[in-house]
């Protein structure tokens, strides 16, 4: 079926309207089959995260199927078709005469949770989320509207370890220096809101780390605060809160230190005012820390920038379509840096400073003052 499927050389190669270039229809081919084999090798790199396959490949030798199986507590019939996948994907090494299977130590440092923050098997799960809603997102083409974070399976679960490799753990080391005297505030003591904190992974370390400061987590979803909250207790955090609460409700005047929004601007329901709503909590003396997707704009300057795609697509997919469900602005995760610093300096900011982080390959980072 699949051989029906695929265009071959010897299709027709011109429309009765225009004569086609063969050479770049055959390169053209080419890549839609590129495309549909690495789209299907993301789906298994999913799963070898998700089922502990490249964790547990990482410590054994060469290996059997059946050994490979035993070894990560699993299926061996579904780890042996799931290692036909990754071998012609290049993935994983087959040994023919032995049929064995190996994880190379070079694959291994991008695939394995010890790898992080380099472990991009994690990032691949966004590809099953996003399929999951793709009957919801055509009816919005064809209706409008949006879908809803609740209608995501999973969201949060991998929106959580995504932010564990990109904020929690470069936060104390990398995040926290772009902003003069911080650490030595947060240890003696001062306010801070996290905004759509989600399961507030970076405030209970910094709850943690910085037990004379106070730390408050507002977020829409009411199941990642659930979630955040019994992380929390477990901990034996006293100095944090996550609340349910929509940020563009937010009236806060002059009461925070720091305020921070890793990833959360854009999916707003109003960004405009959530911006306004967070200049009017900072304290004269406060700061923002504002991290989201680095990028242009302008569409034509994002050709060729790493992982623009993926931002167009979790933006169509995900990003804009919250925000158009409860009635807003679609902002999208592609709004871009100019847009973004537009925004904040008409929220009433002076001062912004922008900055990447080598280990971020989707976000810039942007610290930005009252005055």
């Amino acid at each position: 079926m699949l051989r029906n499927e695929i265009p071959t050389r010897a299709a027709p190669a011109a429309t009765p309207a225009t004569a086609l270039d063969q050479a770049r229809l055959e390169r053209f081919t080419e890549r839609l089959v590129g495309t549909i084999n690495e789209s299907a090798l993301a789906l298994m790199l999913s799963i070898g995260h998700r089922t502990g396959l490249f964790d547990t490949m990482a410590q054994l030798p060469p290996a059997l199927p059946a050994e490979i199986a035993q070894a990560a507590g699993l299926q061996e019939r579904y780890v042996r078709e799931w290692l036909g996948a990754l071998v012609t994907g290049g993935i994983v090494e087959y040994d023919p005469g032995q049929q064995t299977y190996h994880l190379p130590p070079e694959h291994a440092a991008r695939l394995t949770r010890t790898a992080t923050p380099a472990n991009m098997s994690a990032m691949m799960q966004w590809i099953a989320v996003l399929g999951s809603v793709e009957s919801r997102i055509v009816d919005c083409f064809r209706h409008g509207g949006g879908v809803p974070y609740e209608d995501y399976p999973r969201f949060h679960d991998v929106m959580a370890e995504e932010s564990a490799q990109t904020t929690v753990a470069a936060l104390l080391d990398h995040i926290l220096p772009l902003v003069d005297d911080l650490r030595a505030r947060l240890e003696a003591g001062i306010d801070v809101l996290d905004i759509g904190c989600g399961q507030g992974r970076a405030l209970l370390l910094l709850a943690q780390q910085f037990p004379r400061s106070r730390f408050v987590g507002y977020d829409i979803c009411p199941d990642a605060v659930a979630a955040g909250t019994q992380a929390a207790q477990a901990a034996g955090l006293p100095n944090v809160t996550l609340t349910v609460r929509d940020v563009s409700q937010i009236d806060t005047v002059a009461h925070f230190d720091l305020i921070t929004a890793f990833d959360a601007i854009h999916d707003q329901r109003d960004p405009a005012k959530v911006l306004a709503n967070v200049r009017r909590a900072l304290r004269p003396e406060g700061v923002f820390l504002m991290q989201d997707i680095a990028g242009s704009s302008h569409v034509h300057e994002n050709i060729g920038r790493e992982l623009a795609t993926l931002v167009y697509t979790i933006s169509c997919m995900h990003c804009m379509s919250v925000s158009l469900a409860q009635g807003g602005a679609g902002l999208g995760a592609a709004w871009g840096e100019q847009l973004a610093e537009k925004m904040l300096r008409e929220a009433g900011f002076e001062r912004i400073e922008k900055t990447r982080l080598e280990h971020d390959l989707i976000n810039a980072y942007f610290v930005v003052y009252p005055s």
